[in-house]
């Protein structure tokens, strides 16, 4: 990264700086004397921002109010956040709901993943959307939108979300080293392999975010023409898909399948991080004909992304339907065994199958791994107003995954079946942390004082709870199945009530936090009794 020995001074309109290269286009040190904007609190230093090449040169214009023409140029340089963050459509725990889906429901569930995908670029858009108008990121809007004992709350379930996401993730990287290796390397080998990703992602970092943002843009090739190859392979009816895309379906035989789909989509650690990173763009948030054209980049670029994160889980699931569907493997197959099952009834080929599925998905869960640390030092300096150093951030969210991970390899390394109840726990902690991450969006979104001029209208807002609450519904759904089939004995179902008494009483306070209630008996309630609590 070059250095400069002092500020860096814009050059006025008639004595203009040759073009640079995107790589290389810094932006000025900060100058900004108030505490509360050094340069380790920020998503992104001022020296990682890239600007934006003919986006910056008319900032000091006086027409700060129009919205600049569609350029190619600026959609490519504003490309990057949304595959980013398009990543967790496809880790591990993704990966496995699609091929569960496809095993079990056939075709029938395409038309819910691609419905699920839609829900999911919305909630998406909105994150994308309060980082590029407040010019902060929603751990830090939450920080300053609720009180200490709140905040503290928030800040430990998303801790504790992305703690389950980073299990599921880092397994599925183990399970693809064991399959690579031949069975050489054992899942907590993997391990130990995959949390050297943390090192890898520093040493990437330090290169800019535009090497940064290409790595995973191999990364992300790497799963496409992996999970195409098999979809080429497999020759799946193109009219059942065709049908399964266009007709809805569902029966009680596949309504866990659906939950999952569903479920798999929304990862609260994606909410907080897609809001920073779109700011590794420079955008004046003052400026708002600009802040407009960096949404309405932002939406094209991340609509891409998610279309191809769903062609890739598109591909997934119609292998698994093809090959599995109605046979007595179905209910089987995981992650753990899925190489396995596809090598039986594919075969070798040109190159075994087996291997393909391996690399795809060590793609997959290297790629997510690396940005569930991104996200876990946004949400740990956010929440915390903590001036650590990146590397150190990094390395202290990147232990608080690695710890319990390895624990739980060596202690569920005892069979597939039991990786598979580890993974079911998992989704259940995923799906129950998705309200805390969705709630104080989607109120902070609808302020004016916040968002100023860019908060969602009423049409939006609407539509926004709707998916909102249809997520939480089903994610709902998929906790009380689970409870219902593992809880046992009086003392777990009594720990069990309580904890879902205080976790519905908290959901209740955020929605009234966001005056989405109107009785101010309730708002005292819960304002001075739960914080009493």
């Amino acid at each position: 990264m070059t250095q400069h020995s002092s500020p860096i001074i814009y050059p006025t309109t008639e004595s203009k700086p040759e073009p640079e290269s995107e790589h290389h286009t810094l932006l000025p040190l900060s100058t900004s004397s108030s505490p509360t904007t050094t340069a380790d609190e920020n998503a992104f230093e001022s020296q990682q921002k890239i600007i934006i090449d003919g986006f910056d040169a008319d900032l000091f214009s006086d027409d700060s109010t129009t919205t600049p023409p569609f350029s190619w140029k600026k959609l490519w340089l504003f490309t990057g956040p949304g595959f980013l963050m398009s990543i967790a459509f496809l880790d591990p725990g993704n990966l496995e709901g699609d091929l569960q889906a496809g095993a079990v429901a056939g075709y029938s569930l395409l038309w819910l993943l691609m419905w699920a995908t839609i829900m999911g670029l919305l909630i998406q858009l909105l994150s994308a959307r309060i980082g590029v108008a407040t010019g902060k990121h929603l751990s830090e809007l939450c920080r300053e939108e609720y009180p200490n004992w709140a905040r503290l709350v928030l800040w430990v379930m998303a801790e504790v979300a992305l703690t389950g996401a980073d299990i599921q993730e880092v397994i599925g990287s183990a399970i693809a080293i064991q399959i690579l290796s031949n069975g050489v390397l054992p899942i907590w080998a993997g391990v130990v392999i995959t949390a050297s990703d943390c090192f890898m992602f520093l040493l990437l970092e330090n290169y800019g975010v535009r090497n940064l943002e290409a790595v995973f843009a191999v990364l992300i090739s790497t799963m496409g023409l992996s999970f195409a190859w098999m979809f080429a392979d497999a020759k799946p009816s193109g009219k059942e898909l065709l049908i399964g895309l266009l007709v809805p379906k569902l029966s009680s035989r596949t309504i866990r399948q659906a939950v999952g789909v569903v479920g798999c989509v929304i990862m609260p650690h994606n909410v907080f991080l897609h809001s920073a990173l779109v700011q590794s763009r420079k955008i004046d948030p003052k400026k708002t004909g600009r802040v407009q054209e960096a949404i309405n980049y932002y939406t094209i670029e991340s609509s891409i992304a998610l279309f191809i994160s769903f062609m890739i889980n598109l591909c997934v699931t119609t292998v698994f339907a093809k090959g599995f569907h109605n046979t007595k493997q179905a209910d089987s197959i995981g992650l753990v065994n899925a190489g396995q099952y596809l090598e039986k009834i594919y075969g070798g080929g040109f190159v075994p199958v087996l291997y393909i599925w391996g690399i795809g998905l060590l793609a997959a869960g290297q790629s997510s791994t690396i940005t569930g640390t991104y996200a876990g030092q946004f949400i740990m300096g956010g929440f915390l107003d903590l001036r650590l150093k990146k590397w150190l951030r990094a390395l202290i969210t990147r232990s608080c995954a690695i710890v319990p991970t390895m624990i739980v390899a060596l202690v569920f390394n005892k069979s597939e079946a039991s990786l598979d109840v580890l993974n079911e726990w998992l989704n259940v902690l995923q799906s129950v942390q998705i309200p805390f991450a969705l709630i104080p969006l989607l109120t902070l979104v609808s302020k004016e004082e916040v968002m100023g001029s860019f908060k969602i209208g009423p049409t939006l807002k609407k539509i926004a709870w709707s998916v909102a609450a249809l997520v939480m519904v089903i994610n709902g759904y998929l906790l009380i199945d689970f409870f219902v089939a593992e809880v046992n004995g009086f003392l777990f179902g009594s720990l069990a009530v309580t904890c879902t008494t205080a976790y519905v009483a908290f959901i209740l306070y955020l929605i009234n936090h966001g005056n989405f209630l109107p009785s101010t008996w309730f708002s005292n309630i819960f304002n001075k009794g739960y914080a009493n609590i």
